[in-house]
């Protein structure tokens, strides 16, 4: 008998999958192997239609919206905010990064290496350098962490997008920019792979700690494909086949939260707002 999950998949297009949160081209090798174990794991699942490849062509915001999304990874701040309804949440990957604890992560607040300021305060009219409006580790958790002491609505002197995490840090080494929110997975594999990313930068500080990046399927799968996503995670996280692959991507474990989790995030807007510090810019 053919389940639900098969039937919904042959009536729509053919699957497509992305993991484009940690995913520079230094590691897309390794990227691609984490998928294979994964692809292989959802099919002994019984899971039909698993694509052979990632998809790395579509923005996310086609990504995450395509009708025949099957699995991918996204920020946990549109999850309950701007994507809200439109994303199932399937677990939360561990990660074995310097500021990560269990299934949460942080953020660091990044400057240049030859910067004066030494704490967060000292950073007071600079120029911002942000990842994208709806980030949390680039833009919300640094706006929670602005809001009280913002004057007017304003505490940096400007902000711009520069689009990643990368590229933010690419900024400040140009001395295009002062300061940027850098999540830490991000900055732990750029360190490793990608030094000179880091090198004309340091770390003074942190934001708080929150839920990390989860992975996620449609919003359409239905409780039998879900069962199934999550039970392939979950063998492909023991599979000591990926254990150099996962040790590479400094994945460790995984957890499956209580999608309130996630609620953390939207209450940091929600206090930025009623700080009225709505915006950064």
């Amino acid at each position: 008998m053919t389940s639900r999950s098969e039937n919904d998949l042959r009536a729509m297009g053919a699957p497509i999958a992305g993991l484009p949160m940690y995913d520079p081209p230094e590691l897309q090798g390794a990227v691609d192997a984490w998928w294979s174990g994964l692809a292989r794991a959802f099919r002994a699942e019984g899971i039909a239609g698993v694509p052979d490849r990632l998809d790395r062509g579509l923005t996310l915001d086609a990504l995450w919206g395509a009708p025949d999304l099957m699995f991918t990874q996204t920020c946990g701040y549109p999850l309950l905010g701007a994507w809200a309804g439109r994303l199932e949440y399937l677990a939360t990957p561990r990660y074995a990064a310097p500021g990560c604890e269990g299934s949460s992560y942080c953020s660091w607040i990044v400057v240049g290496a030859n910067s004066p300021a030494r704490n967060f305060e000292d950073l007071r009219g600079a120029r911002c350098s942000i990842n994208g409006r709806i980030s949390h580790s680039g833009y919300n958790a640094l706006r929670a962490l602005a809001a009280p002491s913002a004057q007017n609505g304003r505490f940096f002197g400007s902000v711009s997008v520069s689009g990643s995490h990368a590229e933010s840090l690419a900024q400040i080494g140009r001395e295009e920019a002062d300061v940027a929110a850098i999540d830490c997975v991000t900055h732990a594999l750029l360190s490793r792979c990608r030094p000179d990313a880091i090198a004309a930068t340091r770390i003074i500080g942190r934001t708080v700690s929150a839920p990390s990046l989860p992975y996620a399927t449609r919003n359409n799968a239905g409780s039998d494909l879900i069962a199934r996503l999550r039970a392939g995670l979950f063998s492909a996280i023991a599979d000591p086949a990926l254990a150099s692959v996962r040790a590479e991507l400094l994945i460790t474990g995984l957890e499956v939260l209580p999608l309130v989790s996630y609620r953390c995030m939207v209450e940091m807007e929600l206090e930025a707002r009623e700080q009225r510090y709505v915006e950064m810019d």
